[in-house]
């Protein structure tokens, strides 16, 4: 009887073994690993504890932080759950119900990327680079960069100060959002407002070309220029370099919010829209040589003063510049000393560059030099 219950046993033995060899008869071809997501059956809910048996192989305890407070748990409950070790004190595996959401979750983030899918996140909280907001259980980052131009905070100057007042308004809005960049090591996850708008957009942007002239009103005027919205919500950057013909100091000294402009497409890249106005107007340079001519002598109004010279203005359209050496026949070592802005003189033209736009002037005397 001995002999015959060691062949039992030895039959038993491989038969397990064969079960767990085969594929199609065990969920299992090896014992879990430690950081592996199983599954298993509720069989036990304690009080700050819960057992899950692991398709029969094995045995996983769940207790204190690693249960999830928001599971409610009964037996016979199909779960999910992180190995955390293979061997505690029980002789059982231990588990954690938190580490298999959170894996659960950055693997749906990967998939919502892959996707381009947009989703609609609410803004939790706001700091000097942007706004922080929650997909699938998880903390993300939404860019100041990455908001739409309607969230934007065009603040004049850039007061960090009051660009904080524009990112805090948004707190407890909804935004719709994508998935631009996922990173479970460094638990980074960043979002983007403005790829939804991009690709809402890529219909009617479609309908554009590089010289088309539009129309439209100005929405925010910084310091690098104004923003123009035209079409149903399409807006442009004109460039302070392209709102004028005449140096301007600053786009707020041409432009207001709320005026109506023309102005001409110069380039499209992706969602970005350029504009020029001073495309659509003559360019008083053209013409410059028919007015003025090397050697002669102009009436002109300081408009600015630079370390290195005079900013002169010789008419609306018109403007050329004194350098510092031109100023006297002495040294001049303060720009200060010579003139004031507003002051009016007789300078002499020295030189005439009608393709850059530029104009030289002189207060030396002819006989000076």
């Amino acid at each position: 009887m001995g002999k015959a219950s060691a062949i039992d046993e030895t039959n038993k033995s491989a038969e397990v073994g064969k079960l767990l060899a085969d594929e199609t008869n065990s969920p299992f071809t090896r014992y879990p690993a430690v950081g592996e997501v199983v599954k298993g059956k509720v069989i036990a809910v304690g009080r700050n504890e819960v057992r899950i048996d692991i398709a029969g192989l094995a045995i996983g305890l769940v207790r204190g932080p690693e249960l999830d407070p928001t599971a409610h748990l009964t037996v016979g409950d199909d779960v999910e759950a992180t190995v955390m070790e293979l061997d505690n004190e029980f002789g059982e595996l231990e588990l954690s119900l938190k580490g298999a959401d959170k894996k659960k979750s950055w693997d749906k983030l990967r998939e919502l990327q892959a996707s381009g899918e947009i989703v609609s996140v609410k803004v939790l909280e706001a700091n000097k680079g942007g706004l922080i907001v929650r997909m699938e259980g998880i903390s993300g980052f939404l860019p100041v960069s990455q908001l739409s131009p309607e969230n934007y905070p065009r603040v004049s100057g850039g007061e960090k100060a009051r660009i904080l007042e524009k990112l805090k308004s948004l707190v407890g809005n909804a935004l719709d959002v994508k998935v631009i960049d996922v990173n479970e090591d460094m638990g980074k996850l960043i979002a983007s407002e403005k790829s939804v708008w991009e690709t809402k957009q890529e219909s009617v942007i479609s309908k554009y070309k590089v010289g088309t002239t539009v129309e439209g009103d100005v929405t925010a005027v910084t310091d690098f220029g104004a923003f123009v919205r035209f079409d149903t919500n399409l807006e442009g950057l004109v460039h302070i370099s392209e709102i004028a013909w005449q140096r301007i100091d600053h786009p707020r000294d041409v432009l207001k919010v709320g005026d109506h402009v023309r102005a001409e497409i110069i380039n499209i890249e992706g969602s970005k829209i350029f504009l020029s106005m001073k495309k659509l107007m003559d360019d008083p340079w053209k013409h410059v040589g028919e007015r003025f001519n090397i050697g002669q002598m102009v009436k002109g109004k300081v408009i600015k003063i630079n370390p290195f010279g005079l900013f002169v203005e010789l008419d609306p359209d018109i403007h050329g510049l004194a350098h510092i050496s031109e100023l006297s026949n002495r040294p001049v070592k303060d720009v200060n000393e010579i003139a004031r802005i507003g002051d009016e003189f007789e300078f002499r033209i020295v030189s005439i560059e009608p393709e850059n736009h530029r104009l030289g002037l002189s207060l030396r005397k002819p006989k000076e030099e």
